[in-house]
């Protein structure tokens, strides 16, 4: 389990003040995926259609490698996303949470890349499916 002092709560105000920088990095990441998961599939067909001859093998390091640079960018950026506080959920949809407290509990903001400002909650369990409209009001630290 993380540890409690790690964590960091926001407001609603603070979470959507994060989105214009959190917002670029989501659609990176997605953008990388897409590619990573091509890639992937890409180095799939060529293993199992590989008769073993040097081209097919030079070609398969190479992707290989292609991939893991790949791999290695999405790192970076998930590395930028866990400094800011929020919590990437989502490869192919760029969901991104943020722990804050609404009526008197823990819960997590929920935006979709897309979206314009965070708009929606879930209970720390329930993820994506889980997601309910919000009521700024009810988020605490929110001015009244």
């Amino acid at each position: 389990m993380a540890d409690e002092r790690m964590m960091q709560y926001f407001t609603l105000e603070e979470a959507n003040r994060t989105l214009s920088y959190v917002g670029p990095i989501v659609q990176d990441i997605v953008r990388a995926y897409q590619k990573w998961r091509k890639g992937m599939r890409e180095l799939e067909l060529l293993s199992a259609q590989s008769g073993g001859d040097a081209a097919e093998l030079k070609q398969q390091q190479s992707l290989r490698v292609e991939i893991d640079e790949v791999a290695q960018r999405i790192h970076r950026y998930l590395d930028e996303l866990s400094a800011v506080g929020c919590v990437f959920k989502g490869f192919d949809d760029g969901l991104v949470d943020f722990l804050s407290r609404l009526e008197g509990r823990d819960v997590y903001l929920c935006w979709k890349l897309g979206e314009a400002e965070v708009g929606y909650w879930h209970e720390l369990n329930a993820g994506f499916a889980g997601r309910k409209e919000l009521i700024p009001e009810l988020v605490e630290g929110e001015a009244e």
